[in-house]
C-alpha cells in the first residue's frame, strides 16, 4: 500500500479532527492533511499529533501537514492535497472529511476496488441526513446522470479513492465545494470507472458542516448550467466516441 495516501482537507473541525486522524492512521497508510486556513485548535492538534506520529521504515512522515495561511475553500485543499502526494510519488489518494461523518474502518473497502482506471466512491446511506441535505444529493445524482449517462448513489459524498495519474487537469477544479462534483463528471468523461462502494455515515453532535444550504447550493446550480453546455459539446459527443470506439 506504498502507493496510496489518505487525504483529510479541514478547515475549523478541531472537535472531531484528531479522532478521525487516529483512526485514519491505524489503517497503516500516510495520511497528509490540509489545513485550509483554520482559525480554532486545529493548529495545536496538528502539531501536537505530526510531533507523535514519528516516521515510517522509507522515512516518510506518518502524519504530514500541508497549511494553507488562509481559507481557500475544500477544492483548493484538495488540489494542494494532490499536487503535494504527485510530488511525493503517490498514485492514489483515499480522500476523508475531517468532521467526524466518515468511518476511516471503512477505507479498506475502498481499498478492494481499487484499479488503475477506477475512482471509488463511497456512497453514504442518507438515512438520518436532514431534508435539505438528502434534497441537495438527489438534485445533484439527477444532473451528474443527465451529464454522463452514469448512475450513481451519491455524487456529494468526500469519501473517495481517486487514481491521481489518470484525473482530469487539476486545473479544472474551482476553490470551493461544488470541485468535487466538477472532478466527478469530467472523470466520467474521460472514460474513468466510476465504482460506488456503501460506506457507514454518522453525525457526531460536535461535527461542524460548512456547507452552506443557501450560497453552495447557488453555486452548485451554476455548476450545473455550465456544466450542461459543456456536456452538449464536449461530454456526450466524447462518451459517444468512447463507446463507439470501444474505450
Amino acid at each position: 500500500m506504498n502507493d496510496t495516501l489518505i487525504l483529510v482537507p479541514t478547515y475549523n473541525n478541531a472537535g472531531t479532527l484528531q479522532n478521525v486522524l487516529e483512526r485514519c492512521l491505524e489503517q497503516g497508510l500516510p495520511v497528509m492533511v490540509v489545513d485550509d486556513g483554520s482559525t480554532d485548535d486545529t493548529g495545536r492538534i496538528l502539531k501536537e499529533m505530526s510531533g507523535q506520529a514519528g516516521h515510517d521504515d522509507s522515512d516518510r512522515p506518518s502524519l504530514r501537514v500541508v497549511t494553507h495561511p488562509v481559507n481557500l475553500g475544500k477544492g483548493r485543499a484538495l488540489k494542494t492535497g494532490f499536487q503535494e502526494a504527485l510530488k511525493l510519488g503517490y498514485s492514489y489518494v483515499v480522500t476523508i472529511d475531517s468532521d467526524g461523518q466518515h468511518y476511516p474502518e471503512d477505507i479498506p473497502a475502498l481499498l478492494a476496488q481499487k484499479g488503475e482506471k477506477t475512482l471509488v466512491v463511497g456512497s453514504r446511506s442518507q438515512m438520518g441526513a436532514n431534508g435539505g441535505s438528502s434534497f441537495a444529493n438527489r438534485f445533484s445524482n439527477f444532473w451528474f446522470r443527465l451529464f454522463t449517462g452514469v448512475n450513481l448513489p451519491d455524487t456529494q459524498t468526500g469519501y473517495r479513492l481517486y487514481p491521481l495519474k489518470k484525473l482530469p487537469s487539476l486545473t479544472i477544479l474551482s476553490s470551493r465545494y461544488e470541485a468535487e462534483l466538477t472532478l466527478l463528471v469530467f472523470s466520467a468523461w474521460k472514460g474513468l470507472e466510476l465504482k460506488p462502494v456503501a460506506v457507514r455515515v454518522a453525525y457526531p453532535e460536535d461535527r461542524v458542516s460548512h456547507f452552506r444550504p443557501g450560497a453552495d447550493f447557488f453555486r452548485i446550480s451554476v455548476l450545473n448550467t455550465v456544466l450542461l453546455f459543456v456536456s452538449l459539446f464536449y461530454g456526450w459527443p466524447r462518451t459517444l466516441l468512447r463507446r463507439i470506439l470501444g474505450k
